[in-house]
């Protein structure tokens, strides 16, 4: 692991597996270029984040485009995530519009400059499946928190990410399957981390939807200075705080309007009450 501009950039230990498959195979140079193209595409999330105030802690290398670790970006808008996610396949069309620039120039052709663009194809397009931690998993997760509330999106953002995952580990291994080519072995083990990987989050959306909840006093101050308006939640006065609370929306913020049995209100409450009394373990209704 090195550090670079405060950020801790660490190569996975699939990346090492495959970087000495290379070596022994004799595939260096190719090597050379598919890291250099992840730490590029990981380099356009780091620019991009840092733009909107957001703090890059680590950028760990893997085969298909690395994952930065970012401080909780829950405070930011849907637009503002998904311009972060799409920095990164950005710079592969940049590279990819590089090399045929030079290439019509004439100054590179051959056989690396066909694995280069495709290199930067497949990490670009493989990266916008709608698997997190992808690109595209984070550009759909960000979609969903428009017209649902965050646990919902948590949710269903989490069994969409498993279900492409499956669809990767089915598709790797279909080939040998109808007997029409080989076990793609690369794929398979970058299916299954994926698989593994949003499995044990679907198990934790309890402790990410906590830190949600955390972190809104972040989200009052913006709505505060910008003037968004409210948007009511209305509630039965026995109705549990946790169920109120798995109505937040992610760019809204929430008063939250008792009734009584007869149907008429007779509490008006901020939502910070709610997460309050929800975080210190108060009567939950």
């Amino acid at each position: 692991m090195i550090k670079w501009n405060g950020i801790k950039i660490s190569v996975h230990p699939f990346f090492v597996i495959i970087m000495l498959a290379s070596v022994l195979t004799g595939h260096f140079l190719e090597l050379i270029a598919l890291f250099t193209i992840v730490f590029i595409h990981e380099i356009g999330h780091v620019v991009a984040a840092r733009c909107f105030g957001v703090q890059v802690l680590a950028i760990q290398m893997l085969p298909f485009g690395g994952v930065a670790e970012m401080e909780d970006t829950t405070h930011l808008t849907a637009r503002r995530e998904i311009v972060i996610a799409l920095a990164g396949p950005m710079q592969n069309i940049l590279l990819i519009g590089v090399s045929l620039l030079l290439h019509i120039c004439g100054l590179w052709e051959g056989a690396f400059f066909l694995y280069f663009i495709n290199s930067n194809l497949i990490i670009a397009l493989f990266n916008l499946l709608p698997i997190l931690p992808l690109d595209g998993g984070k550009i759909s997760q960000a979609l969903i928190s428009l017209i649902l509330p965050f646990h919902l999106t948590l949710v269903y953002s989490l069994r969409i990410s498993l279900i492409f995952s499956f669809m990767v580990v089915v598709y790797s291994v279909l080939p040998p399957l109808l007997g029409q080519g080989m076990l793609n072995l690369n794929l398979l083990l970058v299916g299954l981390f994926l698989l593994y990987s949003n499995w044990t989050d679907y198990r934790n959306i309890p402790y990410r939807f906590m830190r949600f909840l955390v972190n809104r006093d972040q989200s009052f101050v913006r709505h505060w200075m910008t003037g968004v308006l409210a948007q009511p939640i209305v509630a039965n006065k026995a109705k549990p705080l946790e169920q109120i609370l798995r109505l937040f929306r992610r760019q809204k913020y929430h008063f939250i309007y008792v009734m009584n049995r007869q149907g008429d209100i007779v509490a008006v409450l901020p939502e910070q009450r709610i997460i309050s009394s929800f975080l210190q373990g108060k009567p939950r209704d």
